[in-house]
């Protein structure tokens, strides 16, 4: 263990806090560092091994992570219990590189009293555990909307990360730390826990209230009340067909008041501002599913495919089919 000047005084501990990592292809790498590294720091602080850890993967070989750099893990996935938490590394490309069998795995475990969970997209595994019906868990943002194709049943939160009895989720990315520091506090005390923030150079600690992005009014530079009312309505019907003259009427105003609106703050009329981010939902979908290009234009309220094709295509300069197989 490395020594440092820093130093938290703690009741002796006798038993760590194990936590085996699962390594699924293409995970991403800053949510698993983000995740062990406030643990190493506990450890240093206090000169104590209150966590030790471990990681596995499917068939114990090494594993590239979304940027391509190949990690070495413990041992493959076993038979046996693993002890204290087991929290599985999702990254890019959730659908194909979390199967079946892993969520086989991570279901046992939870069956035999484990706390299970999943960093980024890690919360596909526990899906196909079956085990998050009724319970509130997370995954990145980016990836919700095809998550919630393939289980129209279950409702990710947006949160940066839920607990949930023993069920832990994270969205990933620096979230992963957030997610370490609530069990460091919960565990072994806030001191602690300010400590290693202080080391990882962290200057707030969100909770599980916060949310990933940015709210509404930032996202858009505005806090026009009108306006942002009049974007959620219309956000939350993506997959109806266009109607202004319905949220008109849901906000009390004119069509035209409307259209203004979205020309002063945002630069673009209502109907092109629902195009973008039909197509944005549309990529996600064709990136994250295997749903058709006639299944995603639907989902995205598109009356045909041949329609949303042309503007998929005008928009990112590939076609849809193209952008969905591309890599297979």
């Amino acid at each position: 263990m490395a020594r440092g000047v820093a130093h938290v005084t703690l009741p002796r501990v006798t038993e760590p806090v194990a936590v085996t990592f699962v390594l699924a292809q293409k995970f991403t790498m800053l949510a698993f560092t983000a995740a062990i590294e406030p643990l190493r720091v506990a450890n240093q602080l206090t000169g104590q091994i209150l966590f030790r850890w471990r990681t596995l993967s499917e068939d114990g070989k090494p594993v590239p992570c979304s940027n391509g750099v190949p990690v070495m893990p413990d041992g493959p996935l076993t038979d046996t219990t693993a002890p204290g938490y087991v929290l599985v590394c999702g990254g890019v490309e959730p659908e194909n590189t979390m199967g079946a069998s892993l969520g086989d795995w991570v279901r046992n475990q939870w069956r035999r009293g484990r706390t299970v969970g999943g960093l980024c997209t890690g919360a596909y595994a526990l899906a196909r555990a079956g085990i998050l019906k009724g319970r509130r868990f997370t995954l990145h943002w980016e990836n919700i909307s095809g998550f919630s194709e393939s289980w129209p049943d279950l409702a990710p939160a947006r949160q940066v990360f839920c607990l949930d009895d023993r069920i832990v989720t994270c969205a990933g990315g620096v979230a992963a730390a957030d997610l370490m520091l609530k069990l460091i506090h919960d565990r072994f005390g806030a001191q602690l826990s300010q400590e290693v923030m202080n080391m990882c150079l962290l200057i707030q600690r969100r909770t599980e209230e916060d949310e990933q992005t940015t709210s509404l009014a930032a996202r858009l530079g505005t806090r026009n009340e009108k306006l942002l009312k009049a974007v959620a309505f219309l956000e939350a019907r993506i997959e109806e067909e266009f109607d202004l003259d319905a949220c008109a009427a849901h906000l009390g105003v004119s069509r035209r008041q409307i259209e203004r609106l979205f020309n002063r703050y945002l630069g673009v009329t209502p109907v092109r501002y629902m195009n973008d981010l039909r197509l944005q939902h549309g990529r996600a979908l064709l990136a994250e599913t295997d749903l058709s290009v006639t299944e995603v234009a639907v989902a995205c309220g598109y009356a045909s495919s041949s329609h949303f094709s042309k503007s998929f295509r005008k928009k990112y300069g590939v076609s849809p089919y193209r952008f969905s197989n591309f890599g297979a």
